[in-house]
């Protein structure tokens, strides 16, 4: 993952979602969230995809810019046994890990370097790069995809710019004289590469590379069957700060697209269209889309005030569950995307700003850091690593609380959906201990965290119709003690 600063090199930066305008009878409402009724059902079939994995398309980034992780092996095993994962990417093609990867069923997708890209444009070199790379592992290892290279277009290079589209059909085209038909070349994409429209329905790719860069790309994906992938990264929005609800699914006033009808709740969907649209303009709208990197940051320094646990829950658990449930975008309704959460571990030796290296769902130990229902049995969140010493320490559990956002509607639903599913409200009954203060915030917050704790602490479990968050700060007080 090449991650970027907040605002790119390139003059047109990651999608400007923050001008987005909303119709006149939109503005200042809140839109409606999904009834409890509808929440429940919600539930249900989010476990009912959970126990069919093999239909989930969800797989994870493995990086390895660490001195603190388990062995390819050991990883490998833990991913087919003990996780929803049914695919992985790695950023290049180590052999251990491709050995480890032999006979498990998990699909791998390997990375060539932006650096090779030129001596790739010779057909020679590509085929030698398959016979050392690939075909010593295939079929045994279930290679999927070859990476030509990562979001290279952001380098700015011109030498890997102009040469990434005649490496990656050197590439097909070693593959093909190998016999191999069924790995399928591609390179990913950062989403800084639109012009600066507002509306997902007008994005388009930037002028200059539109035709002489996208459009050949996008042929070769539809001549070859191959994927076009993107990196969308709401975290990397340059007017994040204005539009953190709207980024992390959060309750917003939503954007309104005039020219499709079509209004978006958040930005992961608004980014998954506005490449629909900028493809289509092109006429490759039938062209299919894979999410190669997303993900959200757990920790930072001062230079990154967002990458916090809440926000990385937040993202995190919002966009696998949306993944999950099929349902797709606005304008790509019950599409289900193959996507790759980002990233598998913390990497403590990845250069850059301190939050490059929190981007892990997984400790060395291969405990969760939060629990998003990535595993396959079930798990309890560990406790938070290194809190921000404005927060206070967290108790080693996790908890569920309301969103500041939420309305008093939605907390008495909250308050009535949880004491109505068997959990002990009596705490918050008059004379109980937690009564006081007397108040609906205080009292749906106890009682959706005792729902929580006694419904097994999965990510779906606090949902309440998006109104709820997980958190690792312990809310009692005084004789109050929460579950």
């Amino acid at each position: 993952m090449l991650h970027k600063p907040p605002t790119p090199p390139l003059s047109y930066n990651l999608l400007s979602l923050g001008s987005l305008k909303l119709n006149k009878n939109q503005r200042g409402k809140v839109f409606p969230l999904p009834s409890i009724a509808m929440t429940a059902i919600f539930l249900l079939l989010a476990i009912f995809l959970h126990l069919f994995t093999t239909t989930t398309a969800l797989g994870v980034n493995y990086g390895m810019a660490a001195d603190n992780l388990p062995s390819p092996s050991v990883v490998a095993n833990f991913i087919k046994t003990q996780t929803i994962f049914d695919s992985v990417k790695m950023f290049d093609a180590n052999p251990e890990v491709l050995r480890a990867f032999a006979n498990t069923g998990i699909s791998v997708t390997v990375t060539v370097g932006n650096g090779d890209i030129p001596a790739l444009t010779n057909t020679v070199v590509a085929r030698r790069w398959v016979a050392q790379h690939i075909s010593p592992f295939y079929p045994q290892t279930k290679i999927k995809y070859i990476c030509a290279g990562s979001e290279v277009l952001f380098s700015n290079i011109t030498d890997w710019i102009n040469n990434l589209v005649p490496a990656m059909r050197s590439l097909h085209y070693a593959l093909v004289k190998a016999g191999i038909q069924d790995i399928k070349v591609t390179t990913s994409h950062a989403l800084n590469i639109f012009r600066r429209e507002t509306l997902p329905s007008l994005t388009r790719f930037m002028v200059g590379y539109d035709l002489s860069f996208f459009a050949p790309i996008l042929q070769f994906h539809r001549r070859t069957k191959s994927p076009f992938m993107v990196n969308p990264y709401p975290y990397f929005s340059p007017d994040l700060s204005r539009r953190l609800n709207y980024a992390l699914f959060k309750p917003n006033r939503g954007v309104y697209d005039k020219y499709t009808g079509k209004t978006y709740t958040n930005m992961f969907d608004a980014l998954m269209d506005s490449t629909y649209s900028a493809m289509k303009a092109l006429g490759y709208g039938d062209v299919e889309i894979v999410i190669g990197e997303t993900g959200w940051p757990t920790q930072g320094d001062s230079s990154s005030p967002f990458a916090t646990m809440d926000n990385s829950i937040s993202y995190n658990g919002h966009v696998i569950k949306e993944i999950l449930s099929g349902k797709g975008t606005p304008l790509m309704p019950n599409r289900r995307f193959e996507t790759y959460m980002f990233a598998l571990f913390n990497e403590n030796q990845k250069p850059g700003p301190l939050a490059e290296k929190y981007w892990g769902l997984f400790k060395p130990d291969l405990s969760p850091i939060y629990n998003v229902g990535l595993l396959r049995h079930g798990q309890s969140v560990p406790t938070p690593t290194n809190p921000s010493p404005s927060t206070p320490a967290p108790s080693g559990k996790s908890y569920c609380v309301p969103q500041k956002e939420a309305t008093y509607a939605q907390l008495q639903s909250n308050l009535d959906y949880a004491c109505g599913q068997g959990i002990d409200c009596t705490p918050i009954q008059p004379g109980g201990l937690c009564y006081e203060p007397n108040t609906i915030q205080s009292h749906a917050a106890f009682a959706m965290n005792s729902y929580y704790r006694t419904k097994g602490q999965s990510y779906l479990s606090c949902d309440f119709a998006g109104t709820g968050q997980i958190t690792a700060v312990d809310p009692s007080y005084i004789n109050c003690h929460y579950l």
